[in-house]
């Protein structure tokens, strides 16, 4: 349209016909200003073409808008990034404030164990600050020495985000091969990484009407509503109301490539066809519990290959059936030997096989059974993930304390002389980190110890948490 052709009643025509597609958007706030590109109308002038129009230039209203309106600064979040601990007497929680404030002395939960603490100090670039803001950089020392890792979350008690695995969003989908019904993602949210699979499209919006159309697959820039079931527990917001909990990206776990970006719709979860509970059957897991005479649990044995997991599992079951107690042993050779044998060794493998046998583990606990694990499981998250599966109740974790050059000792398999010879990449202990529990609910020190005394220290264990007694009636 030429400039002599814009009116004030043409403008009005427009601006009430894109209102009017528009309502569907929920956008806060429309600023409607005619300008021309070929003469500069109304860009960063006032155009004396047109007269009748008495609003701000394109320019002028770019640099007044209030940007800060955009965030949440009420809601705390802080995705924790990594754990500070450059001396034994010091952990901070490093991060970004994601939106809201917190102050020196406030009392805070963290996600997703659900434990409390109180703020002790915040440390920013500049040294120690009494409070801190959203988009501020700073490190969060707490009153309580809690096991957090990347991705866990630190909120106030009262005023808390979704916790949820199943999510709905609204997806772009941003790549040029379609999504793939069943395919595994990565889904990256604040600092969380996780898998995540697209288990329904419940619909593709049409950008010229705005109509839901459907479908069973988005294809590149399409837009859709869909249902997501991740690997791990995802802390977030509706993204209307905090931008920063409530956006996330999906990436393919072969290419790297970002396939998708996400926006969180914060809506009661539509319970599935199945819920993993007992209401579908008259026999509960508290009456298989009785009926064994033990309340379940999982002892989850952690440590470098060599250490000695396998070796008290198997002396922790022996010694548990003789007592009249029904246990299994869940092996990490073993199960990667039929469960997992489709699983390599990538990091991503190893998350999906720490995944499954954690699943494995609590159908064990639901039948009644003490389950005794023996996974390497190197990282902190790998075990968080799996305590919260599991729940805390029927989770203890077991730290198999032996020093590495112990371990290497103990190798008649030749692992660590391969590793140290670079024919194992991404070998536990020498080429790949350990993360050592920093508080465990036992620890085993294996040097000097024999195996007999370290099972009768789990015994010990299972006896004060009441695992080896009836549940009440």
């Amino acid at each position: 349209m030429d400039l002599v052709d814009w009116s004030q009643d043409v403008f009005e025509q427009i601006r009430e016909e894109y209102l009017s597609w528009s309502a569907k958007l929920r956008v806060p706030a429309i600023t409607f200003i005619p300008v021309s590109a070929l003469l500069g109308d109304n860009v960063t002038q006032p155009s004396a073409n047109l007269d009748w129009y008495d609003g701000p230039t394109l320019l002028g209203h770019l640099e007044t808008v209030p940007l800060g309106s955009a965030q949440n600064l009420i809601d705390f979040r802080f995705p924790v990034q990594y754990v500070l601990r450059p001396t034994a007497d010091f952990r901070g929680y490093a991060g970004t404030v994601a939106s809201g404030n917190i102050r020196v002395g406030e009392e805070v939960l963290v996600l997703p164990s659900g434990r409390t603490s109180r703020v002790t100090q915040l440390l920013g670039p500049a040294g120690d600050q009494d409070h801190a803001f959203a988009q501020q950089a700073v490190a969060v020392c707490l009153a309580d020495d809690l096991d957090l890792s990347r991705g866990d979350m630190i909120v106030r008690p009262g005023n808390q985000p979704w916790v949820a695995r199943e999510i709905e969003a609204m997806l772009v989908w941003t790549d040029e091969a379609p999504q793939q019904s069943g395919a595994t993602y990565i889904l990256k949210h604040t600092t969380r990484l996780t898998r995540a699979q697209i288990t329904e499209v419940v619909y593709r919006i049409d950008p010229n009407t705005l109509h839901r159309e459907s479908v069973d697959h988005l294809a590149l820039n399409e837009i859709g509503r869909v249902r997501l079931s991740a690997h791990q527990a995802l802390m977030a917001d509706e993204y209307t109301k905090n931008r920063a909990t409530g956006a996330f990206i999906l990436v393919d776990a072969l290419t790297n490539a970002t396939v998708a970006a996400g926006m969180v719709i914060r809506r009661q979860k539509t319970p599935s066809a199945r819920p993993a509970t007992d209401s579908a059957s008259p026999v509960t897991d508290t009456d298989r519990a009785r009926l064994l005479g033990q309340r379940p649990v999982t002892l989850w044995f952690t440590g470098l290959s060599g250490a000695g997991k396998s070796t008290i599992a198997r002396a922790l079951e022996a010694r548990l059936l003789a007592m009249g107690h029904a246990c299994m042993v869940l092996d990490g050779d073993e199960v990667r030997q039929g469960l997992n044998r489709d699983l390599g060794f990538s990091p991503t493998d190893r998350d999906e096989n720490l995944r499954r046998l954690a699943e494995v583990a609590k159908l064990f606990c639901r039948a009644g059974l003490i389950v005794i694990t023996a996974f390497i499981s190197p990282t902190r998250a790998d075990r968080s993930r799996a305590r919260e599966i599991l729940g805390s109740e029927q989770f203890v974790e077991v730290f198999v304390s032996t020093p590495l050059e112990e371990c290497e000792k103990r190798d008649v398999k030749g692992l660590y002389a391969r590793a140290r010879a670079g024919q194992i990449p991404d070998f536990t202990g020498i080429s790949a980190p350990y993360e050592a529990p920093e508080a465990a609910d036992l620890t085993l020190p294996t040097v000097d110890t024999t195996v007999d005394e370290l099972v009768d220290q789990a015994v010990q264990e299972l006896r004060q948490r009441g695992h080896l007694q009836p549940p009440p009636t």
